[in-house]
């Protein structure tokens, strides 16, 4: 009888124990739908972790963590949790949901607070960022210049707010840009030729016959004035942050503009000294005296002797008191700065900065600003805070009064004057340009089952080194990403002397873009890079899925082994394999060299196809 009443007591305990460990499981259930965590309708709907994801879990399979390794651990990755759809436009470095959460304390007057701020990897997203409901393929350049999928950037709070400024238009299915501004409401294309024909050059071309090339937009709104100066032969870095204006730069990397997430805060930008031929600020509205004019010193910095600044603004044409004030301190600080009026019209002035040092010298001792120390290095970028100093020119400047950069497009295979400071010769940096054209066109050969004419817009070269990948494709109608390491040699300056453009990174974090913004990735040994730096491979794939486009494609060139390490993850990410290839063995960096090309799929989360019908 004593034994029943056991057996009785256990049949009990095992029920109570299924029974909570079954509310456990559906409490668990719910919180993960809740945290954003849940998986894609098809496929396996398995929740696994994925080894050592976004700073590691000690309990996942180690395996993933380590190139080349067989073994029954060895395995093919089947999913990835996806995000819910409100993360659909996350930029994880740039997260005031996480600086509310985390109480970072920044200071709001200095714009802390839309400058980079990166999770803890604790606190970083495992998941992959859904597209939002209803989304297309991006409409094709030129056209899509012009206009949108109001879908694929559902937010018409912009085209409300700035409807008297004509910066964008709500037209059905579509978001229409006819290329007004704050100050241009008749369009970008006018206001270019009117500041042309301020500083008279030929034709109104701004371009001056090639010898303006670069130009940073600050505050660049949707980079309609840079988006119209491409037809010129002129490349901007369209600069906003992702500030009360939400969207602005990501209408304009939709649109095939070349942009940037920033802002003028604490910072340095990522660019080096000497990069821009014009800066531009249209309302902007920046108080260029804060902090004794810190703000027009870092412009200063990356301006190109005898570069420009255009300034729209009240205080260009001082209206009443407060703008007579703001006007009278800022022409006292630029002359201070050594810069000269080229050209004052209506709302608009044009300063022009010294092509040398002599101006600087010739000041009396103690005038504020100061010169920068001379220990200073004006190209280190990442995480260096900004100061209140003036850059001077090197000697190579000072001797040939200016930069000493060919016209554009000779520029493009020029060696330029910089390339010294590397300790490279003419002929390195012509074989590299002979290197990579080769290399370029064997990558459109792989691809050329997949790809069509216009497929292409926005590229990123994630390890540009000279820039010549971008160099290679100057005959194609699109526009390159430049990013440099932060831990490689600083060649950024290389590639803006060449009349292109890019940014300084640390592919250990996020980059500062929207999600779904480029259609090209190319990984030149960033894998192997990433893994010596002890940083996590599955959080930079994540990361690449980020920031291309569904049907977007990505160039791996790396070892084979971490091309195979890859292939794991390409059903649990959605990307398929278009093409692999060993390359011809034609220089030390070519050894084991493997090609492998991939392409990501078009797909939506169930509440996106829900949302969608």
């Amino acid at each position: 009888m004593s034994r029943g009443r056991d057996d009785g007591n256990r049949k009990k305990r095992l029920v109570t124990t299924v029974l909570v460990l079954v509310t456990f499981c559906g409490f668990f259930y719910m919180y993960s739908r809740k945290s954003g965590s849940s998986p894609l309708e098809y496929g396996s709907k398995s929740l696994k972790q994925i080894g050592s994801y976004l700073g590691g879990d000690e309990d996942g399979d180690e395996s993933s963590s380590k190139f080349g390794e067989g073994g029954e651990d060895d395995v093919i990755l089947k999913s990835i949790p996806v995000c819910d759809d409100r993360h659909s436009e996350l930029i994880p470095c740039l997260d005031r949901h996480l600086i509310y959460q985390t109480r970072l304390k920044l200071d709001l007057s200095l714009m802390e607070h839309y400058e980079r701020h990166c999770p803890q990897p604790e606190r970083r997203y495992n998941c992959l960022i859904p597209p939002p409901p209803g989304y297309k393929v991006p409409i094709k350049w030129p056209k899509g210049r012009d206009e949108v999928w109001k879908a694929n950037i559902p937010h018409t709070h912009l085209a409300k707010e700035k409807s008297d400024q004509n910066w964008m238009v709500v037209k059905g299915e579509k978001i229409i840009f006819p290329g007004g501004g704050t100050h241009f409401h008749y369009g970008a294309d006018k206001y270019i030729a009117s500041i042309a024909n301020m500083l008279d050059f030929p034709n109104n071309i701004l371009n001056n016959g090639g010898r303006l090339r670069t130009v940073l937009d600050v505050g660049c709104g949707v980079a309609s004035f840079g988006g119209y100066l491409l037809s010129s032969d002129i490349i901007a870095m369209s600069l906003a942050p992702n500030d009360v204006h939400q969207n602005q730069i990501q209408f304009a990397l939709e649109r095939g503009i070349p942009a940037y997430l920033g802002v003028l805060g604490t910072k340095r930008l990522p660019y080096p000294s000497r990069s821009f031929e014009l800066a531009h600020c249209s309302r902007c509205r920046i108080d260029w005296l804060q902090r004794d004019g810190i703000l027009l010193l870092e412009l200063d910095r990356v301006l190109r002797p005898g570069g420009y600044f255009a300034y729209s603004s009240p205080e260009a044409y001082a209206q009443d008191e407060e703008d007579l004030r703001i006007w009278r301190e800022m022409s006292a600080l630029v002359e201070r700065m050594c810069w000269k009026v080229a050209a004052k019209r209506n709302q608009t002035v044009i300063w022009v900065k010294p092509l040398t040092n002599d101006c600087y010298m010739e000041r009396e001792p103690g005038t504020q600003p100061p010169l920068c120390r001379t220990d200073d290095d004006p190209d280190a970028v990442l995480g260096v805070n900004m100061e209140a100093c003036i850059t001077p020119y090197s000697e190579q400047n000072q001797r040939a009064r200016g930069s000493g950069l060919a016209p554009w497009p000779a520029r493009l295979s020029t060696p330029p004057p910089r390339l010294a400071d590397f300790g490279y010769s003419n002929d390195i940096f012509e074989k590299d340009m002979e290197v990579w054209q080769q290399r370029v066109n064997s990558y459109w050969n792989l691809m050329s089952t997949k790809i069509q004419s216009d497929a292409l817009r926005n590229l990123m070269d994630m390890k540009a080194n000279l820039g010549s990948f971008a160099a290679a494709l100057r005959n194609k109608d699109v526009w390159v990403m430049n990013v440099v390491p932060e831990d490689g040699p600083n060649t950024l300056k290389i590639i803006y002397d060449r009349g292109l453009i890019g940014a300084a990174h640390n592919w250990c974090e996020s980059f500062s873009t929207y999600p779904r913004t480029y259609d090209l990735l190319h990984a030149w040994t960033i894998f192997s890079d990433i893994i010596k730096k002890d940083c996590s491979v599955e959080d930079l794939l994540i990361e690449m899925d980020r920031i291309l486009r569904p049907k977007g494609f990505i160039i791996v060139r790396d070892k084979r082994p971490v091309v195979d390490y890859i292939k794991k993850y390409l059903p649990a990410l959605h990307w398929e394999a278009v093409a692999t290839a060993d390359v011809d063995q034609n220089s030390e960096q070519d050894e084991d060299d493997t090609v492998f090309i991939i392409q990501k799929k078009m797909w939506l989360t169930s509440e996106s196809l829900r949302n969608s019908e």
